[in-house]
């Protein structure tokens, strides 16, 4: 797939009923106080293998987002590190750590509700999940729940900013 076969869509409805599923993650990240973003992983025949959300105040941990936490649990899950036959859904395109995690794991599709143009790292500001130069790509599907996902970030930091007077 070349960098610039991303497939942008809101319609699909096993995507929408997973988006929704990582929103729920989202929701929990938020109330925690963390950057609300939720992430699911889901094998071809629709089971749930791995859900997080964003952790790295809790956990202290740089690596605790989101994408890590799930692809952790799928490993676990599946009992092997390929991830081949799955579907990752966050709500927000993945930075340029989750990215390569992603393309270690082997995951094959990978649905984002919102693109980050300033520090994505799958296709907007990095081309990591569709870089020929790797040994693996990922089909990209952006833009679903796109509205409901932005909300949620963009409410959490009008908040934090008016917190901080």
């Amino acid at each position: 797939m070349s960098a610039m076969n991303v497939i942008y869509s809101a319609m699909d409805t096993p995507d929408v009923r997973y988006m929704r599923m990582a929103l729920r993650q989202a929701a929990l990240a938020e109330k925690a106080g963390e950057v609300p973003v939720g992430a699911v992983i889901v094998k071809d025949d629709g089971a749930l293998i791995g859900q997080a959300h964003n952790s790295t105040e809790l956990l202290n941990d740089p690596t605790a987002h989101a994408e890590i936490l799930a692809i952790t649990q799928a490993a676990t899950a599946l009992g092997d590190w390929r991830l081949e036959g799955t579907t990752l859904y966050v709500t927000k395109e993945p930075c340029p750590m989750c990215a390569g995690a992603i393309v270690s794991a082997r995951i094959p599709r990978v649905v984002w509700g919102m693109t980050d143009p300033q520090r994505g790292g799958a296709v907007s500001r990095f081309r990591i999940l569709q870089d020929d130069q790797l040994n693996h790509r990922a089909d990209c599907v952006a833009g679903v729940l796109e509205e409901e996902c932005r909300a949620l970030v963009q409410r959490f930091f009008k908040e934090r900013r008016a917190n901080s007077r």
